[in-house]
């Protein structure tokens, strides 16, 4: 399996994650199924099976994580000399040509991207078009909603 980059964010809100679904949910879920078990009959008892349905949605969640974890490669952008030049995990600033409205983006990896606070996957068409743009560079791509421009004011490696 090929190494999926990911921020050093990424991977350790991953791994916070990852100790929170072993220490916390998973003996927080056995213990509800022992309790559940104390009230009798398992053939009718609600309370044992949402808690072994539970069980197994935090035990699939720790093995996706461990998985994830398995094959990250962790790039931390602070220790980068880019020159410069935007590359994966730094953020920039840009002002789209036809509206004049500011942007900021940082790229990360698939499964760190969120649009609403402004982590754009390497794979999207944008990041794909920044990567390696200087400030006052101008990056014309095609988004799904159409031909895109935009000027890059600031390029930060935080």
């Amino acid at each position: 399996m090929r190494r999926a980059p990911m921020t050093s964010r990424g991977a350790e809100k991953l791994k916070a994650d990852l100790h929170t679904l072993k220490t916390v949910d998973r003996p927080k879920v056995i213990a509800a199924i022992a309790e559940a078990r104390a009230h009798g009959d398992l053939k009718e008892n609600a309370e044992y099976h949402a808690a072994k349905e539970q069980q197994g949605f935090i035990e699939g969640r720790i093995k996706e994580i461990e998985g994830k974890l398995s094959h990250v490669h962790v790039i931390d952008v602070t220790t980068v000399d880019a020159r410069g030049k935007f590359i994966f995990g730094s953020t920039v600033e840009l002002i789209e040509e036809a509206t004049g409205k500011e942007i900021t983006y940082r790229i990360v990896g698939e499964d760190e991207a969120d649009i609403k606070n402004g982590l754009i996957s390497y794979t999207s068409p944008i990041a794909r078009a920044l990567i390696s743009k200087n400030e006052g560079d101008v990056v014309d791509f095609v988004a799904p909603d159409g031909e895109k421009s935009y000027e890059v004011v600031e390029v930060r490696y935080e």
